[in-house]
């Protein structure tokens, strides 16, 4: 039963369906004015320099600070720099390609897009001492090293999150905030990490969602439990690896580091749905720096159960497919949570309709800047709860200068032009409201 709770926990989007008869109206538009910031704005696209395909979720940072984004599923990405740094340079670091860094005064900056090419990393043979290690044994120095690897002082973080709902192809609800993070030490399994909104903006195409209203609970709060080494209850303890198998599959360099990637899936006497995936473990430190991952959902019913809060009767839920992302970044020696990502997708049946409805949920954080000075917990009334739902705190898109200097994840070509589409609504929505 424990084992099941943790699943449940770490599941990370528990959903409330509820019919639009007793939805909330969305919110009307608002606008939030900007104290005028002076900062540069780079825009670029990472691609691998023998193909030219987009590199995603690859980490972009200005060297020698905690200032960082990722791209998008485009490859694309925007980073905002205070025009007072000294001598800047950008990095680019990309699972399985050499880093690279770039002058800032060699890129264009403004609205042009500068094209950045990496190229995939090779490990020389008679470079690399393979370990005389297990996959298992791996495993269980991570464990026994995460006091050492990973930050043991809180952190206050200020990061981007966005949650987006599709219904079949068609965007239906996208939902994007500037978050504050307060990230508990790593050695201290009593502290738990927080998170606030600072500002955000929202946009729920109601006609599109037709009988039900998909409501994510908890926002960035259940995205934040994607830190596996953080909450290590259903992936990294000693007594849930006994309910996995892990192999060796490869050897990859990762920000110029040889990283073991360990696969692994749950063993087929165990019953309740557990992980299937890849750490990849940093061979010196053993140290997880990024990890992808899913949910087994070869038993439909234990699944629906897990992820679903609440549904109308009369209608079956199926979750079809659970994907995750994490990712770290290491800075003098520690690691620091960088990014993290989830994508499921189900299938929506009424009782006596004919067809299906498919529904596909994705939420993302990406820090974008940290520090370790002045940390204070936030206050109860600031949290955001896991009970929350994460829309209703918000207020509608309106102004296109709405994020002034804080860095976001650049929205990829799709979810442009959802936005254009959702607010093209929400005007004509205004105009007979106001009629």
């Amino acid at each position: 039963m424990k084992r099941v709770i943790d699943i449940t926990m770490i599941a990370l989007i528990l959903f409330t369906i509820i019919s639009l008869a007793t939805a909330n109206a969305a919110d009307k538009a608002e606008r939030s004015d900007q104290d005028p910031q002076t900062f540069i704005i780079l825009r670029g696209k990472i691609v691998d320099d023998a193909t030219g395909d987009p590199l995603i979720f690859a980490t972009i940072a200005l060297k020698g600070t905690n200032v960082a984004t990722v791209s998008n599923l485009d490859g694309e990405f925007l980073l905002k720099i205070d025009v007072e740094v000294t001598d800047p340079y950008i990095e680019v670091l990309y699972i399985g390609y050499k880093n690279k860094e770039i002058p800032l005064s060699n890129l264009a900056t403004g609205e042009e897009e500068n094209l950045i090419e990496l190229t995939q990393a090779t490990i020389p043979i008679q470079e690399v001492i393979v370990k005389p290690v297990t996959p298992g044994e791996i495993l269980e120095r991570v464990i026994s090293n995460i006091g050492v690897n990973y930050a043991d002082a809180p952190n206050l973080m200020t990061g981007f999150y966005r949650e987006t709902i599709k219904k079949n192809r068609n965007y239906v609800s996208i939902a994007e905030a500037v978050i504050e993070v307060f990230k508990a030490p790593y050695n201290n399994e009593f502290r738990f990490d927080a998170t606030k909104v600072y500002k955000g903006r929202k946009n729920v195409d109601v006609s599109r969602i037709d009988t039900v209203l998909f409501r994510l609970q908890g926002g960035p709060v259940t995205t934040l439990q994607l830190d596996i080494v953080k909450n290590s209850y259903g992936i990294l303890t000693y007594d849930i690896m006994e309910s996995y198998v892990y192999s060796l599959d490869n050897i990859i360099v990762i920000d110029e580091k040889p990283h073991y990637v360990i696969e692994f899936h749950q063993r087929p006497n165990v019953e309740i749905p557990l992980f299937l995936g890849k750490l990849y473990v940093e061979m010196d430190s053993y140290a997880i720096t990024e990890a992808e991952f899913s949910i087994n959902l070869e038993d439909k019913d234990m699944a629906a159960s897990i992820f679903v809060r609440k549904k109308p009767l009369g209608m079956k839920v199926t979750p079809e497919s659970a994907s995750y992302r994490v990712k770290f970044r290491e800075q003098d020696g520690k690691y620091y949570f960088a990014y993290a990502r989830a994508e499921v997708e189900f299938k929506c049946n009424w009782q006596k309709k004919l067809f299906n409805k498919t529904y596909t949920t994705m939420s993302e954080i990406a820090i974008t800047d940290r520090t370790e000075e002045e940390v204070v917990k936030f206050a109860s009334s600031e949290k955001i709860r896991k009970g929350d739902i994460f829309t209703e705190q918000l207020s509608a898109f309106a102004d296109i200068d709405f994020w002034g200097e804080y860095n976001v994840i650049e929205p990829d070509q799709s979810i442009e032009s959802a936005i254009r589409k959702l607010n093209r609504r929400l005007r004509w929505s205004d105009l007979f409201d106001n009629e």
